[in-house]
């Protein structure tokens, strides 16, 4: 026989603690703070298991009963009514969960893993941009490819890197989501055999990707980037033309890695893409590009305080010189391209400039350091042929080599 209303309420009152048997699996449970609430307990497949069927503050003895017969009804079908309910529990979540709180979510889990507070950036600002005014609202189970398709086709031919990038990002996204039980379906933004038949490959979508200027007319391009004197933004693009770098090594350059002196930068390996130190040579001409802006903190304070420039400052410099169809990472290009057409240094001397990975076991082998020397000579000549405007029709050539 189980309980009365009136015992549940005296027991509930007095405040011991345990589990009180009402009848076929349900309990009343008081723990020892004298909080009360039902239980359904009973054995499926072999297992013992506990379902909480609410609060006695909200659940009342009569309701406990007819939840502990339901759970009963699925147990005898060979159903796991608490599988049952973390489902339906998963599912609310799911329909209250939306795609902008994932990715929110999802960056701030990861921030620590990455190796600069732009990768952080980057993310917050594509998806911002470009995936919240879509699917922002909605929850990933709802959003579907003609959604993805939607936000990516027309930035796939336009801006096929960022494009790219922001679909991984949705799809890294949605994959968190699904990991968390927040949906069963297909991730929408996945590439290998489902968006890769929608659209075209980035072989051919990229053609034109970080444009580069052709090295015989850096000279006289280089030329009217020294009259834009006033500029912190042309001054910061010289030195990345003249260093070869990428544009957030040289936007988050802090005047601690600099040793003018010995006319050396160090950049830390946490700032470059191999996750090793770079060294680079410094030129007469970037020294005194250096040496004219010599500060304190970033190299290039942007206009909030204690922040560098933004990484669309020397993009915009390139715009206003007439040549929105470059990049700032394009300048890479031109000097290897220059490297390989007019010196004689070897592929290795211009690649250790690049700051890129040796890819050949063999040459990694013979590399004991990092041809700093043959580096500084090669950064010389570079600095000497982008300062010196040529004739008409005449292609200077380095005199000097590795040798």
């Amino acid at each position: 026989m189980g309980f009365t209303s009136k015992q549940v309420d005296k027991m509930i009152r007095e405040g011991k603690p345990g589990a009180y048997a009402d009848d076929d699996g349900l309990y009343l449970k008081i723990g020892t703070t004298g909080s009360a609430s039902w239980q359904y307990r009973y054995q499926i497949n072999g297992k013992r298991r506990m379902m909480g069927l609410g609060s006695c503050a909200n659940v009342g003895l009569a309701e406990a009963r007819e939840k502990a017969a339901d759970a009963r009804k699925q147990v005898k079908q060979g159903i796991d009514p608490l599988e049952v309910k973390e489902a339906e529990q998963t599912a609310v979540k799911a329909k209250a969960t939306t795609f902008r709180e994932l990715a929110t979510e999802y960056i701030a889990d990861h921030r620590p893993g990455w190796r600069n507070a732009k990768h952080g950036q980057q993310w917050e600002n594509t998806l911002a941009q470009y995936a919240f005014p879509k699917i922002g609202d909605k929850p990933i189970a709802e959003i579907s490819t003609e959604d993805v398709l939607g936000i990516l086709k027309k930035l796939w031919t336009e801006k096929p890197e960022t494009a790219s990038r922001l679909r991984n990002r949705i799809e890294l996204v949605i994959d968190a989501g699904r990991a968390k039980g927040l949906s069963t379906a297909a991730n929408p933004a996945a590439w290998r055999g489902h968006l890769d038949k929608l659209l075209p490959k980035r072989t051919k979508a990229s053609k034109g990707h970080h444009a580069a200027m052709d090295y015989r007319e850096l000279p006289a391009f280089y030329k009217r980037l020294t009259e834009d004197r006033d500029s912190l933004s042309s001054v910061a693009l010289q030195i990345t033309i003249l260093t070869a770098c990428r544009t957030s090594e040289v936007l988050l350059a802090d005047w601690s890695e600099f040793d003018l002196d010995n006319r050396l930068w160090t950049i830390p390996g946490e700032r470059m893409k191999a996750g090793r130190p770079h060294r680079v040579p410094l030129s007469d001409e970037v020294l005194k590009l250096l040496q004219g802006i010599k500060g304190e903190g970033y190299v290039f304070p942007g206009a909030r305080e204690g922040r560098p420039l933004s990484n669309m400052a020397m993009t915009m410099v390139l715009r206003r010189l007439g040549h929105p169809e470059l990049t700032v990472h394009g300048f890479r290009s031109t000097f290897r391209d220059w490297c390989a057409e007019e010196t004689h240094y070897p592929n290795i001397v211009a690649e250790q400039a690049l700051a890129h990975t040796v890819g050949n076991a063999v040459e990694a082998a013979y590399r004991r350091g990092d041809l700093l020397d043959k580096r500084r000579a090669l950064m010389a000549d570079w600095a000497t042929y982008c300062t010196t405007k040529p004739a008409a029709n005449v292609v200077p050539i380095t005199s000097k080599t590795a040798a």
